[in-house]
């Protein structure tokens, strides 16, 4: 008991240090940052003056008569009312400039009316000044993306948004009626690339280096070139970030010769990133990354052994129902309603998600070199993406498809702690199938 007692503060100790660590690197950039409420500008519908980072692909709006652009920045400086600070808050900007007119990564300034938006602080001008174009690696990276979308361009409608989405999350021209359906049966997570696809590219490369008989030290390597890689071509959003940061320290373990253990390795890549970046806290991808990852290294298994039947199958039914529980309540805030199909839609869904995303790459690979073999390679990928649409759109099609919740935080506590009771209940009810078995 002494012991356990030990174990049990020191834990406290560390959970308490973490805390007060990420809260100070917190504290410290809002004091170096100064004190402009973007939110109560953008609530007045200010005239401001901003200089930001495009961090995300421009997305065609309506509604604007003629045609009009979203892109997703990041506000390094604000101005307003001759008031110059110095800000960190991600916003929206509308304007008339198309897709080749700035890339991600370029830093521009621009000036018009903020308001509030769907997503946060919203931005109207249509004059973008680029001030600081982006890398050369960052603007290779936006030609192999565009490469790729020009190669589906000839493309059903489903697989020209799809198969980029699924390849390199670029989710630009998914059809509006297929988009609805992925977000009711809990579907997005497949064009929103994160552990799962991480996990698909690092299992693709572990089996090429297994075949080739590389040392150790040679996959670690290649690997981490290929994870590197990646990050760059899907964009490092926070869900990317999380996922290549628990890879990493994966590869560090196989690097040093220890076992891997998922939840020490998890959290010390959520650690190490919270302190480089508190704000990244904020962002519900990064959360539902997280949490989801938690929920599958901890509940999947405990479920498949309660599941009758080969073990495959139960952990294939145990990983979605596991991701549900936990992602949850996080998506109650995002939008309240719960997904009553969720479980069999992924379980049916998941089959197709490593060939989409593995053919999908491959033509993104081939895409500058030989776009009629990277139209070919993304027609099969087609394929895959096909039926993941056929699977989100019959389930959202069927009666009572998603239950509306109580929004906000009542709701989502509302929800956790029904799924707690709901869990330890089941678990008390149902013993392990090896326990069962024995006499």
């Amino acid at each position: 008991m002494p012991r356990r007692v030990g174990r049990a503060c020191a834990l406290l100790a560390c959970s308490c240090l973490t805390a007060a660590s990420v809260l100070a690197v917190a504290a410290v950039d809002l004091a170096a940052r100064g004190g402009c409420d973007v939110r109560a500008i953008a609530a007045a519908g200010g005239w401001v003056s901003v200089d930001a980072v495009v961090v995300g692909d421009p997305v065609p709006t309506t509604g604007f008569g003629a045609t009009r652009w979203r892109r997703g920045l990041d506000m390094v400086v604000v101005e307003h009312r001759s008031v110059r600070c110095a800000v960190r808050t991600p916003l929206d900007v509308v304007g008339g400039l198309g897709p080749e007119d700035v890339v991600v990564g370029d830093t521009i300034t621009t000036s018009g009316v903020l308001g509030e938006g769907i997503r946060g602080p919203e931005l109207s001008a249509d004059d973008l000044v680029v001030t600081a174009p982006a890398r050369a690696l960052l603007r290779v990276v936006a030609d192999v993306r565009a490469d790729l979308l020009s190669a589906t361009d000839g493309l059903s409608p489903q697989a020209r948004g799809l198969v980029p989405g699924a390849a390199i999350g670029d989710t630009t021209r998914v059809p509006e009626e297929v988009t609805d359906a992925m977000l009711v049966t809990s579907l997005t997570h497949i064009t929103a690339v994160s552990g799962g696809h991480v996990a698909v590219v690092v299992a693709a490369v572990a089996w090429c280096c297994g075949g080739l008989r590389l040392r150790r030290s040679a996959r670690v390597l290649v690997a981490g070139a290929a994870l590197t890689a990646f990050v760059l071509l899907v964009r490092p959003d926070p869900s990317v970030v999380r996922a290549a940061a628990t890879g990493a320290v994966g590869l560090l373990a196989l690097v040093l010769r220890r076992p891997a253990a998922a939840v020490p390795g998890l959290s010390a890549a959520v650690v190490v990133l919270l302190v480089l970046d508190p704000w990244l806290a904020r962002s519900y991808g990064f959360v539902l990354s997280t949490v989801a990852t938690a929920g599958l290294v901890t509940l999947a298994g405990p479920i498949a052994r309660r599941i009758p039947g080969p073990r495959v199958l139960a952990f294939a039914v145990a990983v979605p129902v596991a991701a549900q529980l936990v992602c949850g309540p996080v998506l109650i805030l995002l939008e309240p309603s719960v997904s009553v199909y969720a479980v069999p839609a992924n379980l049916l869904a998941c089959v197709a998600l490593a060939p989409a995303t593995i053919l999908g790459l491959a033509a993104t690979a081939v895409a500058p070199w030989w776009p009629a073999a990277a139209t070919l390679i993304a027609w099969c990928a087609g394929l895959a993406t096909g039926w993941i649409a056929l699977v989100a759109q019959v389930f959202a099609a069927l009666p009572g498809a998603s239950l509306t919740w109580p929004e906000g935080l009542l709701g989502a506590a509302g929800l956790a702690v029904l799924t707690a009771v709901g869990v330890e209940g089941l678990r008390r009810a149902i013993p392990p199938l090896d326990e069962r078995a024995d006499p």
